[in-house]
């Protein structure tokens, strides 16, 4: 029976480098002997009210140290950790409280502390029966039942981690600057950079002029981060460099190529595009082509197959365009609800990303379009799905389809049209507002025209 708990990463950096800085943030600088000290105060908390192995935790944290106090106190009592947006409102929360059913949240408090409360769920009905050693759960949007609550166990974490650092190289000498949403980013981000005793400088303010001053104050070598901060970054005009920086690194959404050019012009370092995936983990990066193709996601990591493939999963020759399918370690383990095994899923061993993409004679990488009708706004995943729900519970709105406008700093924006009902009049503003109480700020839409019909399929359903 596999008995890892990533929780000795953990463990491991308390003992091996007990007095060196795991974490800076506005608090200050905490060492991985205080880190642990604190994960295992919350573990105790945990244990104490009954929750530990086969329990499910929600955890709504900011993006400082107590994330990571709480990502590690969870995984350290044995249950599976959901890490929940903090940004979320209370109704998103809520449904995805009811699609999970967990057995208990965890909640940042305003005095700096957690409070812990448990659900009506029985301790003793086990979460995630399918998967017997499950460390986490993520929903790929983040948001409803439209999505898939992803499962994966602490040997899959294990595998993606070390598959990642084959590349990666992180050690204990390392800082990595961080600027993006813990709670979308944790696996191959956070849980590595603990595994490898490399420090986290949790930079919150965006602006050009405090990363850079995080990442030369804490000698960052490592920034992660979106095509909206390299676009800041490239647009400082202060003059200031990064002083130890080594690599940059974009990943959420595709790099718009003037703004890598603009940030090599500006600090002499050329931006990394890599790829990753809740399902797979980080199987490709662009380390070898990142200065004369910068539009492109890189190449495979040396652990991973990619392959393009047709329909019936042939695959294609070089510089065709087809279905992006990935094979490797750190794979998900099963789909929560439905309950759904990997090996469901796969088809021939490959997992299909839902990504149109081209391989290169030399194998690199670019993505060419999505099959999926998700929308990524500046990293942060909207179904569609999700937003026309909520304009159709507007009394004055019968129809309505939500789409994607490109945009030159957050990549794409979410869009609407709507058919309103017969004898009904209402402003986009009124829908502007009544959107604005059910959805976070970047799943509303920045545009909405009426129209008199949707177009329509042959089944009823609205197309897109």
């Amino acid at each position: 029976m596999n008995t890892l708990n990533t929780y000795s990463f953990l463990q491991h950096a308390a003992t091996q480098w007990p007095h060196k800085p795991a974490v800076h943030d506005e608090q200050g600088t905490l060492t991985f002997h205080q880190l642990f000290t604190q994960a295992e105060q919350l573990k105790h908390q945990l244990l104490t009210k009954g929750i530990g192995k086969g329990c499910g935790i929600g955890m709504i944290c900011k993006n400082d140290r107590n994330f990571i106090i709480a990502l590690f106190g969870s995984l350290g009592s044995g249950a599976t950790v959901m890490p929940i947006a903090y940004h979320l409102q209370k109704e998103e929360r809520e449904k995805l409280f009811l699609e999970a059913n967990l057995h208990t949240v965890i909640e940042e408090d305003k005095a700096g502390g957690f409070s812990i409360s448990l659900t009506e769920r029985n301790l003793n009905n086990t979460f995630a029966p399918n998967v017997p050693n499950a460390a986490f759960v993520r929903f790929t949007s983040g948001t409803t039942g439209k999505s898939k609550g992803v499962i994966i166990s602490h040997q899959s974490v294990l595998e993606r981690c070390q598959a990642a650092n084959k590349t990666l190289l992180l050690t204990e000498n390392d800082c990595v600057v961080w600027v993006l949403p813990m709670a979308y980013h944790f696996v191959v981000s956070i849980m590595l950079y603990v595994k490898a005793g490399a420090a986290i400088a949790i930079c919150n303010d965006f602006t050009a002029s405090s990363i850079l001053n995080y990442a030369n104050r804490y000698h960052g070598t490592l920034l992660y981060a979106s095509p909206m901060h390299i676009r800041l970054l490239a647009a400082d005009t202060s003059g200031e460099k990064f002083n130890n920086m080594q690599r940059v690194i974009s990943t959420s959404t595709a790099i718009p190529i003037q703004y890598a050019h603009s940030f090599k012009s500006r600090y002499g370092i050329a931006v990394q595009q890599a790829f990753g995936i809740i399902e797979v983990g980080l199987p490709v990066i662009n380390t070898k082509s990142a200065e004369e193709q910068p539009s492109a996601i890189g190449h495979a990591l040396p652990d991973y197959e990619v392959a393009i493939m047709d329909n019936d999963l042939n695959i294609l020759p070089a510089g065709t365009v087809g279905k992006l399918a990935i094979k490797g370690p750190g794979m998900f383990d099963a789909y929560l609800s439905p309950p759904q095994l990997r090996e469901e899923i796969l088809q021939q061993g490959w997992f299909i990303t839902g990504d149109l993409a081209s391989k290169s004679a030399d194998s690199l990488l670019n993505i060419e379009g999505r099959e999926k009708s998700m929308i990524n706004v500046s990293g942060n995943k909207v179904f569609p799905e999700e937003v026309e729900a909520v304009l159709k519970e507007h009394a004055a709105v019968k129809e309505a389809r939500v789409f994607s406008l490109k945009h030159a700093l957050t990549g794409e924006i979410v869009s609407a049209e709507v058919v309103l009902n017969t004898n009904t009049k209402v402003t986009d503003e009124e829908l502007l507002a009544h959107c604005r109480k059910k959805l976070s700020p970047f799943k509303v839409p920045q545009t909405i025209t009426f129209a008199t019909e949707l177009s329509m399929t042959g089944s009823g359903k609205v197309k897109r």
